[in-house]
């Protein structure tokens, strides 16, 4: 990526997300709300699709700035496009986590964004890493992001366990997101999810999230 250097400093952004991706027993959920803001005011999109497909069986989520982050992914997908025709195999996940780590890190001065990247391969299976604002990456089970991750950080430490079904980490996942977008005033719209497995990759859509969320506290309180 060109750098273009200016006198002034790149100012802070106010933006509002809220991503996660968790590993299950045999795969991975990564998924995000459809919200973006400019300025953390006013609502531009209500449906942006913020879990971006990298290569076949490797998904990213953004927060921060939109045009960083797009800015950043097409570079990326680029780079493992060219990596998955020189080494005639797929891209390990780690491999995509790192070139979003390089492209943040050679441009931390101009960038405002951050990535969760979650995938599958033939030789660790399911992972997730995250790259946050500078280049740091960092290998976890279960990771959230965005402005709306500060309301369920106690939801995730207490319902979050290693091996999960699959279907127990897609509710743990609506659920997550749910309640952080009842709370989070910059998150919203619909979740869009990502399951991804070694069979293949699962797209699923979620509308019902405030009906979901009305269900969620009325087990709560039986």
């Amino acid at each position: 990526m060109e750098k273009h250097y200016t006198d002034s400093k790149v100012k802070g952004v106010s933006t509002g997300t809220t991503i996660l991706a968790a590993i299950f027993d045999g795969g991975v959920v990564i998924g995000s709300d459809s919200r973006a803001s400019i300025g953390g005011e006013y609502v531009s999109s209500k449906t942006i699709n913020k879990v971006i497909q990298v290569h076949d069986r490797i998904f990213c989520c953004m927060a921060g700035s939109l045009a960083d982050a797009q800015a950043v992914i097409k570079s990326a997908k680029s780079h493992l496009s060219f990596h998955s025709v020189q080494m005639e195999s797929p891209p390990l996940v780690i491999a995509a986590a790192s070139v979003l780590k390089e492209l943040c890190y050679k441009n931390k001065d101009e960038l405002q964004a951050g990535f969760l990247t979650a995938g599958w391969d033939s030789k660790k299976g399911p992972q997730v890493y995250v790259v946050s604002l500078g280049g740091m990456l960092i290998s976890q089970q279960v990771t959230i992001g965005g402005s709306g991750s500060t309301y369920i950080y106690g939801y995730v430490d207490a319902k979050y366990k290693p091996n999960m079904t699959r279907e127990e980490c897609l509710q743990f996942a609506t659920n997550a997101l749910a309640l952080a977008m009842g709370r989070d005033n910059v998150s919203g719209g619909v979740a869009h999810l990502v399951v991804i497995t070694e069979k293949g990759v699962e797209l699923k859509l979620v509308c019902s999230l405030i009906e979901l969320l009305l269900i969620f506290h009325e087990e709560l309180n039986e």
